[in-house]
């Protein structure tokens, strides 16, 4: 999740809000979910908001599926430029004498690549829910090789859940405030889902070290 004072987010809005449909929908999202940095939150509450006006052409759970399949195909981008170019890479760097001066080998990296094809489907899931990380999840899905039917699935059901939460709360505020106030009302809310969403990030870390520190006491 991105400040919203990255870009001139109130004009995007405004002329996001008098144009809004299922592909504009599909294509900010997936825009989103690249290496492009772009908020979604000028995207899935305002077309929620729309949606949940009587006799609008959309509907919340359409901006949902928009919205997913959107962040699906531009998580993909970030997968295959890391397979077919970032790999090639690691593993040249592997290859070098810089890398093996800094420790580091084919080896290693192929134990990386592994562990994060036995372990990589949760943390697919939960990166989704997580600011910044968000974006950058795919990438090293991508260096590793991860299954890529799993990342598909895991990438959609995490993204499927972050879109809900945006349009609830755009359905929501769709019934209670006025479309002249929309943009301020999701500017505030977006604070709030900043402040859960590094909630998330903390409590996994928390248990990555727990596990990490329980598996050495067993050593």
């Amino acid at each position: 999740m991105l400040p919203l004072a990255i870009f001139d987010a109130a004009e995007f809005f405004g002329w996001f809000v008098e144009n809004a449909n299922y592909l504009l929908v599909f294509v900010f999202m997936m825009i989103e979910s690249s290496f492009i940095p772009f908020p979604s939150e000028v995207v899935v509450p305002p077309a929620a908001y729309l949606a949940a006006q009587p006799g609008h052409e959309m509907n919340v759970a359409g901006v949902v599926l928009a919205a997913t399949a959107g962040a699906v195909a531009g998580a993909f981008i970030n997968y295959l430029l890391a397979l077919w170019i970032g790999r090639p890479l690691v593993y040249r760097f592997a290859d070098s004498r810089i890398g093996h001066a800094c420790l580091l080998d084919r080896e290693k990296v192929q134990h990386a690549e592994k562990y994060f094809d036995e372990h990589g489907a949760v943390s697919t899931f939960v990166g989704r829910l997580i600011p910044a990380v968000r974006q950058l999840i795919s990438i090293p899905a991508g260096l590793a090789r991860m299954n890529i039917g799993m990342f598909a699935l895991f990438t959609a059901l995490g993204a499927a859940v972050w879109n809900s939460v945006l349009a609830g709360l755009g359905w929501w505020l769709g019934h209670t405030v006025p479309l002249s106030s929309l943009f301020e009302q999701v500017e505030r809310y977006n604070s709030y889902l900043s402040w859960v969403g590094l909630g998330v990030l903390l409590l996994c870390v928390a248990v990555i070290l727990y596990n990490a520190f329980k598996k050495h006491d067993k050593k």
